[in-house]
Order: C-alpha cells, then structure tokens, then sequence
C-alpha cells in the first residue's frame, strides 16, 4: 500500500476518530488531526491543530500540505436546521473550497444512513436508490454528497462518500444489529480509499458484514472493499430486549429514531 505524506482528520475527537487514530498511521507518514475539542496527546507521527470548520481563512491554513482528508467533523444528532447547517453544510463547503485551491485531491466524505432513512427497513437499497433523508441531519448529509459530486465533475477531486450505518465499538440497540460498522472495517476502507489508482465519487455503505443486511455496495465493488466483521458477536446482548412495535416510525423506517422525531421548533 502507499503512503501519504500528510493525512488530515476532521472531527478527530469524535468517536469514530477516537477508534480509528492509532490505526491511520498505516496510511501517512504525518497525521494532522483537527477539533474544537480536546483532543488528548499528539504521537510522534501526529500534528494537532485545533480549527473552526466554519472559519474559511482557517480552514485554508488546515488543509495545506495535506495529500488526502478523512472529512468526521460535524454535528452528528438532529437538531434544527440552522444550527446543524453552519457546521455541516458551510464547514463542508470550507472545506472543498480549500481542497480545490490546496490541492488536495482526495477525501473521505463521512456520509449517514439518514441520508435514505425515510425508506422502509424492508427495502434493499444501493448506491442509486433515491435519497430520502429522515430529517435536518440527513438533508445536511445529502448536500454534502451533492457538493463532493460537483467538485468531482468539475474539479476532478476525488471523493469516498461513505454512507456510515453506526460506527461504534458495539451495537447500541437492536437495530444497530444491521448498521452496525466496526472500526477495522473502517481502517479497511481507507486504505482501499488511499490505495485505489482511480478513486471517482463512489457511494460506499458504511457497515460491517452483519446477518441483517438493507445496503448493498454492489455498484462500487471496484474498490475492492470487502468487510470482515459482523455484528452477530453481540447478538446475546438484546435476547431479552422488548418486543418492539413494528408500526412505530423508528422501527418502519431504515433511519430509526431520526425518522420518528418531531419538528424542530426556534
């Protein structure tokens, strides 16, 4: 596998970053992690830059020097929209823009599920099913796919958009049993993202090879991704779990509770 020079993690205190950072020095000779928040110590391979995704000018200096980004920053639960937009529809255009004009050419683009939450659980879905976002969340997500492909069609800078299910060290609840997304899968898809000789603007579900499967990443077998894991390892955990309703909207539709919460008043 190559190596980058320089690899840049946004949102590097989040959790999937926190699962993955020992990992990525497989990847680059430097790692520059980014946040707001603390993001413990720097290892000898590390840079630690603390940066405002919706600071443009700051952005800029971020993404200088940097071969590839793995782009986690941003607001993760439903919330109204004008607190979730600047961060993951504004930071998210900061961060292309200083991609085009740094030259950096390639990016993981931390896409959700509730992209496509609003279809039913009972519906396969792929990479060309239509998008119905199951709230704020999810159409601030769909924007981002939307601006990766843009800047892909007209600036040739390649984007891994990734669809993740539920990156946790385990399943949370019962429905996390088919999105559930372990942190070796995740290492293994950036390494076939870094290594591929022609990345393009692929649509990958994020998700481990669980029993449970809604998502197929048939469209974008090139890549050569093949998850190892699954989430049966936890399946004791939920043997004496409730029944659950199967006419409640968090169990009908494949995005859970994001699809069953109300509207989001000032």
């Amino acid at each position: 596998m190559r190596k980058l020079k320089r690899l840049l993690v946004t949102g590097a205190a989040g959790i999937i970053a926190r699962q993955i950072r020992e990992g990525l020095s497989e990847f680059a000779e430097t790692v520059r992690l980014s946040d707001m928040r603390d993001m413990g110590d720097a290892a000898p391979h590390e840079e630690l830059v603390e940066c405002d995704i919706t600071d443009s000018e700051a952005v800029e200096e971020l993404v200088a020097g940097c071969d590839a980004i793995l782009h986690f920053g941003a607001i993760s639960v439903e919330d109204r929209a004008d607190i979730i937009h600047r961060t993951n529809i504004e930071g998210t255009y900061h961060l292309y823009e200083a991609a085009r004009k740094k030259h950096a050419r390639r990016i993981l683009f931390a896409s959700s599920n509730h992209v496509i939450g609003f279809h039913p659980r009972e519906s396969r879905l792929t990479a060309s099913s239509p998008i119905r976002p199951d709230g704020n969340y999810g159409v601030s997500k769909a924007y981002g796919e939307a601006l990766a492909r843009l800047y892909w069609d007209k600036y040739e800078i390649e984007t891994l958009i990734v669809r993740i299910g539920s990156c946790f060290p385990r399943p949370r609840d019962r429905r996390m049993m088919a999105t559930w997304m372990s942190k070796d899968d995740m290492l293994r898809l950036i390494g076939r993202m870094v290594d591929v000789p022609r990345l393009g603007c692929p649509i990958v579900y994020g998700v481990s090879d669980n029993a449970e499967k809604w998502w197929d990443n048939s469209e974008t077998a090139y890549l050569g991704w093949e998850p190892q894991d699954s989430s049966e390892q936890f399946r004791d955990l939920f043997k004496d779990a409730p029944r659950e309703n199967p006419n409640d909207p968090s169990v009908v539709r494949q995005g859970g509770v994001f699809a069953s919460a109300g509207h989001f008043e000032d």
